[in-house]
């Protein structure tokens, strides 16, 4: 049974998804959690612009927005009785879905659990696909979980554990 799994967060409503479907998991495998967010500092100065004028502020405020998701999940799991501990990758040098798959190697792994958004056509072509880059690069079975939010209602696709400091930064 697995008894160490990885699960990737980024705070959506769809990461979440899957990490209730990952404390069900190690609750009935007796496993733990391993919750991890790795901060994309590279898609965020493409996505954001605008931000550029901020740029010695924005990665704080990823790191401290990491460590809010990271912080809200462990609760989480802790409140339905499930082992785990956090991590949080702050190197740019790799995609994250390369240093997810790193992570659950290093940590040995046996299952990765993640939410994926199911997007397709251009919204892939533009947003890209972690969850795909995890199932083609990882070396550990992967659960993706499709997420409960409808993909093409723009307001559902991101929900940041605080994005009042998005916005400041954006305005």
């Amino acid at each position: 049974m697995y008894e160490r799994i990885l699960v990737p967060l980024d705070g959506s409503a769809t990461s979440k998804d899957g990490l209730n479907e990952a404390i069900r998991l190690a609750a009935i495998s007796g496993g733990q959690l391993r919750l991890m967010h790795a901060l994309d500092e590279i898609s965020f100065p493409f996505a954001y612009e605008s931000a550029m004028a901020y740029a010695d502020h924005w990665h704080d405020l990823l790191r401290e927005d990491g460590e809010a998701i990271l912080s809200h999940a462990y609760e989480t799991a802790k409140a339905a009785g499930v082992r785990c501990e956090t991590c949080l990758s702050d190197s740019s040098a790799f995609p994250v879905y390369q240093r997810i798959a790193s992570e659950a190697d290093r940590w040995k792994a046996d299952l990765i659990v993640t939410g994926t958004h199911g997007r397709h056509g251009v919204q892939r072509w533009l947003l890209g696909s972690t969850a795909e880059g995890v199932v083609r690069h990882a070396s550990k079975p992967v659960l993706l979980v499709r997420g409960t939010e409808h993909p093409s209602d723009p307001a559902k696709q991101v929900e940041r554990t605080d994005q009042r400091r998005v916005a400041a930064i954006l305005s």
